[in-house]
């Protein structure tokens, strides 16, 4: 058998995933495009002008795997990758997977104590960083029980990795692995507790390329992606770079935060045809577009995930820009989405159907599934659920029972097969004895003209009893807050059941989050008790 292949039957709909016995995820994504004829096609666009075609890429692939095996990395070594969005992070990236070293690439904007729980928690062999964390990165390695063997600069001034690499061949012949092979660990967010890392294959990097990438999004070689959501985390990570490499499709690189002034200056200079991003980025560019205008004719599919998605933003973005947002929900266990609202059969307000591979289940509290249109917990199950949490064998056993991952949100089911999104299960309210969701009640908030962004969280009242409370960030200046505050309550009372409505409004400048846009409700919980 010829090795290194995908096949895909389709024969029968979605089609059985097959892959041959000697299988490294690095050719398929890196080198098939040499043999397709792809190889001076630009595959990586850099906001400061830097370019990388398909060849080019290969060939730094290879160069990095030939200077991690020269460096003593063996095949199930860890390497952590604290690395800006750039073309380093593909060569990193891939040139381990290629060599069977385990790249893991973590959440760049964290701080120099979470990076000692990395270091210390995955036992790393090396350690590789852009030069602008190095504030955060360096201490955390002298506060590390474990010292990694190699520390390195990416963009180093005096050598930075591009010109180490000139020194090595760009010939490389892939570690031979199988489908079920680790091939990299994504730490979950973190949104409560410490983050989990999710072991992946190489099984599931192809699977979530052929059923989100392919099959959901009908992306070709003929796109042009660009993914607010940044490379160090299983949304970005899908979006810009393995759905970009199985498409033969090209990719837009910005290594700074992404702010509405930003991905507006970059959608109409770069002319992308697919943009990822989160609910909180598209209610900040509706807000800069009822200011100014701008053109967003080259898109032709927008993806929305991190958040479950307010009706009133979909309406409100369909409206504006007569694009439709494809809101579905994945997580770092699964690497990529398991639903999504399928193109040109938008539900809003809903996290879209199941894909295709992927089964869905709403459970109660003894496992039975509960009818069309109560509320449940969230399990699915699918071909890229990772095989195992690292070093936590305890939580693994817990999450992962008998091929279903037990997601920890809470849903419910419609008639047509949609499913509506309830929160996390530590975030539902129990008022008068009655589960609640945040979610539905900062939906009706977010319909008002000036709410920006909302978070509805448990608060006592003076006899201990649990209430709806809600933060809120603005379009603009408040000038009569009670005013304000009132039209909130009434706007509540009169479009949800009586007792949903908030009892406390709290204006803040910003809510805390995630670096994926998740919204830390512990955090503000914490500020209510």
């Amino acid at each position: 058998m010829k090795n290194h292949i995908v096949h895909l039957d389709q024969s029968d709909y979605p089609g059985q995933i097959g892959f041959s016995e000697v299988f490294n995820a690095a050719v398929p994504m890196v080198d098939r495009h040499l043999e397709e004829g792809r190889g001076e096609k630009t595959v990586i666009r850099c906001v400061d002008g830097t370019t990388v075609s398909y060849r080019q890429l290969q060939q730094r692939v290879n160069q990095c795997g030939n200077f991690l095996l020269a460096n003593g990395f063996k095949s199930g070594d860890r390497i952590l990758l604290i690395v800006k969005d750039c073309p380093e992070f593909f060569y990193l990236f891939w040139g381990a997977i290629k060599t069977g070293v385990i790249p893991v690439p973590i959440n760049t904007i964290l701080r120099g104590k979470d990076y000692c729980y990395f270091i210390d928690d995955l036992q790393c062999r090396g350690l590789f960083y852009s030069g602008m964390y190095s504030h955060e990165v360096l201490p955390a390695i002298g506060l590390a029980n474990h010292h990694p063997d190699y520390l390195y600069s990416v963009d180093a001034p005096d050598k930075p990795l591009l010109a180490e690499l000139e020194s090595f061949s760009d010939q490389l012949e892939a570690q031979p692995a199988s489908a079920d092979d680790d091939c990299f660990i994504l730490y979950s967010s973190g949104s409560t507790g410490h983050p989990k890392g999710a072991v992946h294959s190489h099984r599931n990097l192809m699977v979530t390329c052929i059923r989100f990438g392919q099959q959901t999004l009908n992306l070709t070689s003929d796109d042009v992606i660009f993914s607010a959501a940044k490379l160090f985390f299983a949304y970005g990570l899908g979006g810009a770079n393995n759905f970009v490499l199985w498409a033969g499709a090209s990719v837009i690189l910005d290594p700074q935060r992404p702010t509405p002034e930003s991905v507006i200056h970059l959608l109409q200079g770069y002319q992308p045809s697919i943009f990822f991003g989160v609910p909180t980025l598209y209610a900040g560019l509706l807000k800069a577009a009822s200011k100014q205008a701008f053109d967003v004719s080259s898109l032709r599919l927008c993806s929305s995930a991190g958040e479950a998605l307010p009706a009133e933003l979909f309406i409100q973005w369909q409206r504006t820009t007569g694009l439709s947002l494809l809101d579905g929900i994945g997580s770092t266990e699964n690497l990529a989405h398991f639903l999504c609202n399928p193109i040109g059969r938008e539900k809003e307000g809903t996290s879209g159907l199941e894909l295709p591979g992927y089964q869905a289940r709403i459970i109660d509290d003894e496992g039975s599934e509960v009818p069309a249109g109560e509320t449940g917990q969230l399990i699915i199950k699918g071909e890229s659920m990772a095989t195992r949490y690292w070093n936590n064998p305890e939580k693994t056993a817990d999450t992962m029972v008998d091929g279903w991952l037990h997601t920890g949100d809470s849903y419910s089911q419609d008639e047509q097969g949609y499913f509506h999104c309830h929160g996390r299960n530590d975030d539902m309210l129990k008022v008068g004895g009655i589960w609640c969701s945040p979610l539905e009640i900062e939906g009706k908030l977010f319909e008002h003209p000036k709410v920006l962004e909302a978070a509805v969280v448990g608060a006592a009242d003076d006899n201990g009893l649990i209430k709806p409370k809600a933060f809120l960030v603005t379009k603009e200046e408040i000038k009569d807050i009670q005013q304000f505050k009132d039209e909130l309550k009434d706007l509540c009372k009169k479009g949800l059941a009586p007792y949903k409505y908030p009892r406390w409004f709290e204006l803040v400048n910003e809510l805390p989050k995630t670096a994926t846009g998740k919204i830390q409700r512990f955090r503000l919980r914490s500020r209510s008790s």
